[in-house]
């Protein structure tokens, strides 16, 4: 058996904003995917990990009540004793939907009533579908939006105008003579979700830090999705510069420390600007630059990746 892939996802705005409703835009990343398998043959070492996990995440919806939807526990239960793993390039704790990957995978394969008309989703059948995947990755963070999982079974880019209001939408074309790109950095580590978003709920107790993300943060966040969903680089870049900063000065916990010297080089010298991919701590680190050339200058010896070219 080897099941449909599934993409892993970039969230290029909305980091710790959409918590506080402001707006998001996530979209698939074909460069990374996974499926589920079954193999005859002893399992290696990393694929018995990813069996073990499996079956404690089906033993975690067994215990959950999923209103909504129902799973096939017989197919479950046959596939369990056929050693079913999860086969994924995807890297996890990197901020780009390894865990939402194999939801949406089990979700493909095993729920009863799942939504299959993909072109012909309502922005309530949305809401469900979010709100189902939410109850399911729970299992990998404690706590989700269910976004991850959304983007990656629909394939499709999603805007997250508030909590309880997403639509599928399109984004600008690429354009691959450009001198423009968003970019991946790999920070050589990986990070876990689950502390960081404590921390900024922690974070979220002190006044001036609450503040700060209401009056700057969430507006920073909506003016970069909005620019970018017009193809308005110039006022984009704008508003990057003082996320950017805002994350740097407020959020260095999420900054691994031998990155700080080149986020702020970004911010100095205007040469590309860096932000959270997903929770931070590790993993990815996402980059934009209006001049790509400049900036693999400006970043020689670290290990980038374009994901977008304008």
């Amino acid at each position: 058996m080897k099941g449909p892939f599934f993409y892993s996802k970039i969230l290029l705005f909305g980091e710790y904003g959409i918590i506080k409703d402001s707006k998001g835009l996530s979209i698939p990343y074909n460069h990374f995917k996974g499926s589920l398998k079954i193999s005859d043959l002893d399992l290696s070492i990393l694929n018995k990990k990813s069996h073990k996990k499996i079956k404690e995440f089906l033993g975690f919806l067994k215990s959950i009540d999923l209103k909504s939807i129902d799973f096939d526990w017989d197919k479950i239960n046959n596939d369990i004793k056929k050693n079913i793993y999860f086969d994924s390039t995807i890297p996890q704790g990197y901020g780009i939907g390894s865990s939402g990957a194999l939801v949406a995978s089990v979700y493909e394969r095993y729920a009863k009533n799942k939504v299959t008309d993909l072109e012909n989703l309502t922005k309530k059948k949305l809401h469900v579908l979010k709100l189902i995947f939410s109850q399911m990755e729970s299992f990998f963070h404690g706590k989700s939006s269910g976004l991850d999982p959304l983007n990656s079974y629909l394939c499709k880019p999603i805007l997250v105008n508030s909590r309880n209001n997403i639509e599928l939408t399109d984004i600008p074309s690429q354009n691959k003579e450009g001198k423009g790109a968003v970019f991946l950095l790999d920070t050589g580590e990986s990070g876990k979700t689950a502390p960081m978003i404590s921390l900024f709920r922690e974070k979220m107790k002190n006044d001036s830090f609450s503040k700060m993300i209401n009056d700057q943060f969430i507006s920073a966040t909506n003016k970069c999705v909005e620019n970018f969903l017009d193809g308005n680089y110039k006022n984009l870049f704008l508003h990057l510069k003082k996320l950017s900063e805002l994350v740097f000065n407020d959020f260095k916990p999420m900054i691994p420390n031998q990155f700080k010297d080149s986020w702020l080089n970004g911010i100095n010298t205007n040469s590309y600007y860096l932000k959270l991919c997903g929770s931070g701590g590790g993993g990815y680190i996402l980059g934009f630059t209006q001049d790509w050339t400049k900036a693999q200058k400006e970043l020689l010896g670290h290990d980038l990746q374009v994901i977008f070219n304008f």
